[in-house]
């Protein structure tokens, strides 16, 4: 099954028509995109562009073939045309199922905002699940990529090729993966792409940290033939100033994948307003699946899932909200047997970790061991901090969990006028560095854009 992409952007296309914005002015030649329209096998259109037959002729395709057109979403971009000789567009009811005369098959599916996504069946069993702008399905999908009760069409496990908005939707794509619905073989291509991203390399970088990738319009795809994505590193530390953008670009790093658990090692600060306000918009910008731990006893649960440990697991001391082991209490609790859904009965051993900052955890540490009294220090503050740090180091080394971090770069300001702040800087600079020894990639945001020093 081949699938022609006559565009691949928002309804209003990119550039849209007379917005000045520096995303719209960037896009030009393979960045420049018309609205997103599918043409499957010369004979099956979802969703019109403009001029969708020059759109065609383009790609070196022909519309003569078309037997049916449908349509997933309101156009409220420009006025569509619809070509002679081309049937009307129409869609199809959510969970019916449409038969075509040359063996395709077409599956409505439900999504969360007015519209239809299709599930599009090849005569050979090749299977692809396309998404209108800006959707997610709507309800769970099951292991075969349905919405639960919307019949069966034979075909099973997870699709070959899922067209989405993953820039605007990356919680779609983890309700996918969650599901079973996308997995590592999956090829997930990003459609209705808008000038909320920047366009070129920035968009290709997040589209890969997502494990997703764009094309030009006029791509044509073989639905079921492998198109690698860059490895997705498991181990980043993310860098950056005070409001430089860090926490949000690690957090656009998971947002895409299911189970996240998010590691706050800040805790709360009884009667500092300016605190509660900061943790509060940093659970507000979370997705809502994601669960958070507050705790500092990070290498239990960088342990966890590993062969032959226990650690971080439920019925153990080690690592868990609680106990004296370090955790601070927790705004979502680790689930017990009986809790249902991804992870259940176990406190995500195999989720992807998203810890929230470094440079607090070393804060804390710091107050345990006596860091801050230079008599304390010199009598045995200094070595075991460092200790501490050699055990946080050695277990980010042979973490089997993918884990993003995140820290702060504080060495290139004003030199802390007190003993103990550049005791502070300097501990945090040698932690940032061994850390980021172990990890696959290591990013530097700077003014809300990540620049890759590594990976």
């Amino acid at each position: 099954m081949d699938v022609t992409l006559l565009g691949t952007g928002a309804p209003q296309g990119l550039p849209r028509p007379g917005c000045p914005c520096a995303a719209c002015a960037t896009s030009v030649g393979d960045e420049a995109r018309a609205a997103t329209a599918l043409l499957v096998d010369g004979a099956l259109m979802i969703d019109l562009t403009p001029g969708p037959a020059f759109a065609a002729a383009r790609a070196g395709q022909s519309l003569t073939g078309v037997r049916q057109v449908l349509l997933s979403h309101p156009h409220d971009g420009p006025v569509m045309e619809v070509p002679a000789g081309l049937p009307q567009p129409g869609r199809v009811a959510d969970g019916r199922e449409l038969a075509l005369l040359d063996g395709h098959r077409v599956r409505a599916v439900a999504v969360d905002i007015p519209g239809t996504g299709y599930e599009i069946s090849g005569a050979t069993g090749e299977r692809l699940l396309y998404l209108p702008p800006g959707a997610a399905p709507a309800g769970p999908v099951n292991g075969n990529g349905r919405t639960a009760g919307g019949g069966d069409t034979g075909g099973t496990g997870p699709y070959d090729l899922v067209l989405l908005d993953v820039p605007a939707r990356p919680d779609a794509l983890a309700k996918l993966r969650a599901s079973g619905a996308v997995d590592a073989a999956t090829d997930v291509v990003a459609v209705h792409i808008d000038h909320d991203v920047p366009p070129g390399p920035e968009l290709h970088r997040r589209l890969a940290a997502a494990g997703a990738r764009a094309v030009p319009d006029g791509s044509t795809l073989v639905v079921g033939e492998f198109h690698a994505v860059p490895d997705l590193p498991r181990r980043t530390l993310v860098l950056g100033g005070a409001r430089s953008g860090k926490s949000v670009e690690a957090e656009r790093r998971l947002a895409a994948f299911p189970d996240v658990v998010y590691v706050a090692t800040g805790g709360t600060r009884d009667g500092d307003q300016d605190w509660a306000q900061r943790v509060s918009l940093h659970r507000e910008r979370r997705p809502g699946s994601w669960r958070t731990v507050e705790t500092c006893d990070l290498v239990p649960l960088l342990d966890a899932g590993r062969p032959g440990t226990d650690a971080g697991r439920p019925g153990t001391d080690a690592g868990r909200p609680g106990t004296d082991a370090g955790a601070r209490g927790t705004d979502a609790e680790w689930p017990g047997p009986e809790a249902e859904g991804p992870g259940a009965g176990r406190p995500g051993e195999t989720s992807p970790l998203l810890i929230d900052c470094l440079a607090l955890w070393l804060t804390h540490v710091m107050d345990e061991v006596g860091a801050w009294d230079d008599a304390t220090w010199e009598a045995g503050g200094r070595r075991a901090l460092r200790e501490r740090t050699d055990a946080l180091v050695a277990a980010v080394r042979r973490t089997h969990r993918t884990v993003v971090a995140v820290s702060n770069e504080v060495g290139s300001g004003v030199v802390p006028a007190t003993a103990a702040g550049r005791r502070f800087r300097d501990e945090l600079g040698r932690l940032n560095a061994a850390f980021g020894a172990e990890c696959e990639q290591l990013l530097l945001v700077v003014a809300g854009q990540a620049l890759a020093l590594r990976g």
